[in-house]
């Protein structure tokens, strides 16, 4: 399992790509990753949490509010323990608020926390017109300044029919992409 000892932290907003977070989900596990998965209000009305529970067999984080048993400040400690986290779909909304330090929900607090604590990795997704908006090159060029790393987005069809770039990477390229993140760095002591 080449990536056994690894944690993982998959932040997965609001985006119809959200399906294919599943499958990175379940091929980081299958690879020996420990993953936790933290989802947006958004996510979860494409994708329940149930799915990722199956795949990861560890509790989904939803909520800066969500009562934990073992009390931990989550968007501290989930941050701290991961060796790497990663944004999929990474939504031209979670672009703009990493980009501009904005922290109003789980997903964005992780990002913000994430600072020093392991590298970032986002799989930007969305409408290409919404994709080719200054605004959203701007701040997919700040998150670029700051050492975030990025995959994607790929050409191809999206979900409204259109044709043209914002389609989120294979979930088999974002693995690729993690696995050469991770395997630069020895995991973290825990």
């Amino acid at each position: 399992m080449p990536l056994a000892g690894y944690r993982v932290l998959l932040c997965v907003t609001g985006g119809v790509a959200c399906y294919k977070s599943a499958d990175l989900a379940s091929k980081l596990t299958q690879a020996g990753a420990e993953v936790d998965v933290a989802m947006t209000e958004a996510a979860q009305k494409f994708v329940g949490q149930l799915t990722f529970q199956a795949v990861t067999h560890r509790a989904v984080h939803t909520s800066l509010w969500q009562s934990l048993e073992d009390y931990s400040t989550q968007h501290v400690s989930l941050t701290e323990q991961a060796d790497l986290m990663v944004v999929a779909p990474a939504t031209a909304n979670i672009i703009g608020k990493m980009a501009n330090g904005l922290a109003d929900d789980l997903v964005s607090t992780l990002a913000l926390s994430a600072s020093g604590a392991c590298p970032i990795l986002i799989a930007p997704a969305m409408n290409t017109r919404m994709w080719s908006s200054q605004v959203v090159q701007e701040n997919f060029e700040r998150l670029n300044k700051v050492n975030v790393e990025s995959i994607g987005p790929v050409t191809g069809r999206l979900a409204c029919g259109t044709i043209g770039p914002g389609r989120m990477s294979e979930p088999a390229d974002i693995f690729e992409a993690i696995k050469a993140i991770l395997l630069n760095r020895p995991p973290k002591k825990r």
